[in-house]
């Protein structure tokens, strides 16, 4: 994002919000194994190995809701109903924090879209944002149509899939509108065995024309967190 690599992200609402909650609070490493009711009676949260407390989410909440508001107002003066991806633009302008993913493709004007923006505590601030305006809208729609045209018109895709499900998918069905991607990495440790689209193959994407039949394809079964940072190390040592 910082160096203008990429044209659009694809995330999911944690990716959003952990990566705002990240500039203005701290997680800590916590334990896989630790007690869910000893860390509930602790107002601790558990998001894999890492302690996220309550405090954190309120000071969330605290940066949230004034730009629900804000963007609620412009609704109700010009009309115009707000898409997800103009909730994520207004995070990364708000935050003016260079750890931020969000703050990135604000200053490089780079699109985030998040399907599920409704997921996580984004959700829950939406929710109780709009339990008091019922007329609050976010436009989904719209932004459906903005990330499949993105894809449509360029001469050449590649994608780059760090995990799986929602967001895998997403990215990958904006491609069947050009007739599939060209180049497709995928950074993943799921298994084709469940049926999940986080462990589809490139293969599977072929058959839908999400993926070029003669692309260059790869997946790596390994954690992204690990991976990625090795990759994007050697495209700078290229360049």
């Amino acid at each position: 994002m910082k160096h203008k690599q990429v044209h659009v992200c694809v995330t999911t609402a944690g990716g959003i919000e952990e990566d705002i909650m990240k500039c203005i609070g701290d997680f800590v490493l916590g334990d896989f194994n630790a007690s869910g009711k000893e860390l509930y009676s602790k107002g601790i949260n558990r998001i894999g190995n890492i302690f996220v407390s309550n405090e954190e989410y309120v000071k969330f909440e605290e940066f949230v809701q004034p730009i629900l508001q804000e963007l609620y107002n412009e609704q109700k003066r010009t009309g115009k109903v707000v898409n997800p991806s103009d909730l994520i633009w207004k995070f990364g302008e708000k935050i003016d924090d260079e750890k931020s993913i969000c703050y990135w493709a604000w200053k490089n004007k780079i699109r985030i879209y998040s399907p599920a923006i409704t997921d996580g505590a984004i959700g829950g601030n939406i929710y109780y944002f709009k339990t008091k305006h019922p007329d609050f809208i976010l436009d989904n729609a719209e932004d459906c149509k903005r990330l499949n045209d993105e894809s449509a018109g360029i001469d050449k895709s590649g994608v780059i899939i760090l995990g799986g499900g929602l967001v895998k998918h997403a990215i990958l069905e904006s491609n069947i509108f050009r007739n599939g991607a060209d180049y497709a990495v995928y950074v993943n440790t799921a298994q084709e065995f469940d049926g999940s689209d986080a462990g589809a193959l490139p293969e599977e994407a072929i058959s839908w024309g999400k993926i070029r039949g003669e692309s260059n394809h790869v997946k790596l079964f390994a954690d992204a967190t690990l991976v990625f940072p090795l990759l994007v190390a050697q495209t700078f040592a290229r360049r």
